[in-house]
């Protein structure tokens, strides 16, 4: 039941954004296209990906379960609304940015496209 994280797209989002971070924090090395949208286009993917896979395991649906435009929709707002707008007023550590919004929708849009889709069933687990 972890065909989610089998995703290439999920591994590749997952393992783009922690060796970036692990530059970044542990070696002081700052790829300076990446470290301003790179984190930001992986997100949504990675986010994504792991809450439909978390709702997965314990909705009846399991690995058919997938998540309604309106949904993801309503994640992407979510996100950009507090990483871009609410975040920014309250702390110097964020800084608004419509390019990040931009990316955080075309990430989402690569969520809807790639990963979003029920699992193939395997023929080991159809009823006879």
């Amino acid at each position: 039941m972890i065909n989610l994280f089998k995703n290439p797209i999920f591994i590749f989002a997952s393992i783009a954004f922690w060796a970036n971070q692990y530059l970044e924090k542990s070696m002081g090395i700052f790829v300076p296209l990446y470290q301003s949208y790179g984190d930001d286009l992986m997100a949504m993917p990675v986010v994504f990906g792991l809450c439909l896979q978390l709702m997965r395991w314990f909705h009846p649906m399991g690995d058919q379960l997938t998540f309604s435009k309106k949904q993801v929709l309503i994640g992407l707002v979510y996100f950009s609304v507090v990483f871009e707008i609410v975040l920014p007023l309250v702390s110097k550590t964020y800084t608004a940015d419509p390019i990040d919004v931009f990316c955080y929708g075309l990430g989402t849009l690569v969520f809807l496209k790639f990963m979003n889709k029920p699992a193939p069933q395997s023929k080991k687990s159809r009823a006879l």
